[in-house]
């Protein structure tokens, strides 16, 4: 099968499973230029909603996918940048329940849950999965670095709004970084942010891929225990997975599509070279390392591969 350009994986989610995702935004693009990314700093910032991609062939590539028989336990938009940004969410999410009995999830950084017309066409999803890292105008600008015209208040309003007509599951997650928005002050917020909220699960998190900006820190084990206990969410602590799979046939070009958009550490990509037998690892490796265009980042002891 010929390498896809919508649609992607299935790869290991670690609050979804085996995800099959749909991409309907250019890579890079999006109206937060998070510190944390893994995928690096956005290139392409804007907050205006466009057609990127035509919806028709969106849909049929994933036919293609479904005509595979590959296993996954959901159907993820979530792109390499905000999917609420491709003005036809609502349409390809109609289109994939029409295709699908697996939950249809949206994974998003919440920015544009204020706008009414976002909110109808996500309201047609399963689980709806935003992020709410900040807690006020200035950790917003910090953590998120938003396009100039998105501010704090219509983000989190957006939030408690969409949460309280929102019929499907809501999953929060909020990013922790070391001296930025740990301490017991910043906890205090957030857990009064989070009463006006409805939702039915909170993921909390710290970077365990290589973030954007090279002096962001994890919080240690220990505080993200007491984090988790303090605000009654749930800790995500991730560093290899299993689950990655490609239709490509050839190893490298396998890796290459995965690293694509899923940053990949050392681990996972043996193990997934493992998984389908025969690969020579050494050789697979050295040409990583050697590719201009994959970066391969030392992050908390581990070699991370993604691409420029």
């Amino acid at each position: 099968m010929e390498k896809t350009k919508y649609i992607y994986g299935p790869v290991p989610s670690r609050r979804l499973g085996i995800s099959l995702g749909v991409s309907p935004i250019p890579k890079k693009t999006c109206n937060y230029s998070c510190i944390y990314c893994q995928l690096g700093r956005t290139k392409h910032m804007t907050n205006s909603r466009t057609m990127f991609f035509d919806t028709d062939e969106i849909i049929r590539e994933l036919e293609d996918v479904i005509l595979n028989s590959v296993y996954y336990d959901v159907v993820t938009i979530v792109g390499e940048g905000e999917p609420t940004l491709y003005l036809g969410l609502g349409e390809i999410i109609s289109e994939i329940k029409k295709r699908v009995t697996k939950p249809v999830a949206v994974i998003t950084n919440g920015a544009l849950l204020y706008d009414k017309a976002v909110q109808q066409e996500l309201l047609q999803a399963d689980i709806i999965l935003p992020s709410m890292d900040a807690f006020d105008e200035d950790s917003f600008v910090k953590i998120n670095r938003p396009y100039k015209s998105i501010k704090y208040r219509d983000v989190y309003s957006g939030l408690v709004t969409f949460s309280k007509i929102y019929q499907g599951q809501l999953w929060l997650e909020i990013m922790f970084m070391e001296g930025v928005n740990e301490s017991d002050i910043v906890l205090e917020k957030y857990a009064g942010l989070l009463r006006k909220i409805k939702y039915d699960r909170l993921y909390l998190n710290t970077p365990v891929r290589p973030p954007a900006e090279p002096d962001v820190r994890v919080v240690s084990n220990k505080r993200m225990k007491y984090i988790s206990e303090t605000l009654r969410g749930i800790a995500i602590d991730l560093l290899s997975s299993d689950g990655f799979y490609s239709e490509i046939e050839d190893d490298y070009g396998a890796v290459i599509s995965i690293i694509n958009r899923h940053p990949m550490n050392q681990f996972e990509i043996e193990n997934f070279l493992k998984n389908r037998k025969g690969s020579n690892i050494a050789e697979i490796f050295h040409r990583l390392i050697v590719d201009k265009e994959v970066v391969v980042v030392k992050y908390m002891g581990y070699d991370t591969f993604r691409l420029r």
